[in-house]
């Protein structure tokens, strides 16, 4: 009898391990759009940063994240929206009001307001957010590499 049992319990715990390993996980992908804000307040030429909060899935979790984007309006109802991520290590860069571009602090890489690189080891632009102004609020999708 306990080798009956033992034998069904490892029955049913291959079953569900060979279950879990056989059936696909949810790819990464996040929530589609999302809503980072009032794009109002832009003034056109300068950049302005904008917190705001996604929902990604990865495999069968479900994260909540806080990131950021740095925003440009060229126009009216146009803008680019520039994922936070220097392209050479990954580092955080700031804005520079009084030269009109972002510095890379860690290495110096220099991007133009629309992210081009002006000088630096940067390897190519910054990387972009699919970007949409809809009823005054700045809609944010996917991030795509330069």
């Amino acid at each position: 009898m306990i080798h009956v049992f033992g034998g069904l319990i490892g029955l049913v715990l291959s079953g569900l391990g060979g279950l879990y390993l056989l059936t696909p996980a949810k790819g990464k992908k996040s929530g589609g759009w999302v809503e980072a804000g009032d794009a109002s307040k832009l003034k056109t030429g300068e950049a302005e940063e904008f917190v705001f909060e996604r929902t990604r899935v990865d495999g069968w979790r479900v994260i909540k994240e806080k990131t950021s984007a740095w925003v440009v309006k060229k126009a009216d109802n146009e803008v680019i929206a520039l994922a936070p991520g220097c392209t050479h290590l990954g580092c955080a860069y700031r804005y520079e009001a009084d030269k009109k571009n972002f510095l890379c602090p860690c290495h110096v890489s220099e991007f133009a307001l629309d992210g081009t690189v002006l000088s630096g080891p940067a390897p190519r632009p910054l990387d972009r957010f699919d970007c949409k102004i809809e009823n005054g609020r700045l809609l944010l999708g996917e991030v795509k590499k330069a």
